[in-house]
């Protein structure tokens, strides 16, 4: 069964740091670029970050720059969002997504990302 399972949201002060990361199975997660979105209730979902197969690509989202890192380890088939500085609008459902590209496109719609996890929920407190 093909599956994005992301795991490590929670509720964290302004300021503080979280680990979000996203386990995939096998063959969705084989030569596939991987990204992070989010969404807040009501709102379209806004890209957040995106790696490459290899890792030597990574895209941010301007509200992401300098606060948040997105890695991969593709020998157990994760990759990761390190926040920091998190600030209270931060605060989203944030989803794991893969695409069926190596690398990320900008110039595609959702830079190319064909399959979503259900998400996990950040908050951050003032």
């Amino acid at each position: 069964q093909v599956q994005l399972v992301e795991s490590g949201g929670g509720l964290v002060q302004a300021g503080g740091s979280l680990r979000l990361s996203c386990a995939a199975s096998g063959r969705i997660f084989s030569s596939s670029a991987m990204g992070w979105y989010r969404q807040a209730p009501g709102q379209q979902r806004e890209f957040v970050a995106a790696i490459s197969w290899g890792g030597g690509t990574t895209y941010y989202a301007d509200s992401a720059k300098g606060r948040f890192t997105i890695s991969r380890d593709n020998a157990k088939n994760t990759v990761h969002l390190q926040m920091n500085s998190l600030k209270p609008e931060d605060t989203d459902v944030y989803y794991c997504a893969r695409s069926d590209r190596v690398t990320p496109n900008p110039n595609l719609n959702n830079y190319g990302m064909d399959y979503w996890g259900k998400g996990t929920l950040v908050t951050v407190s003032s």
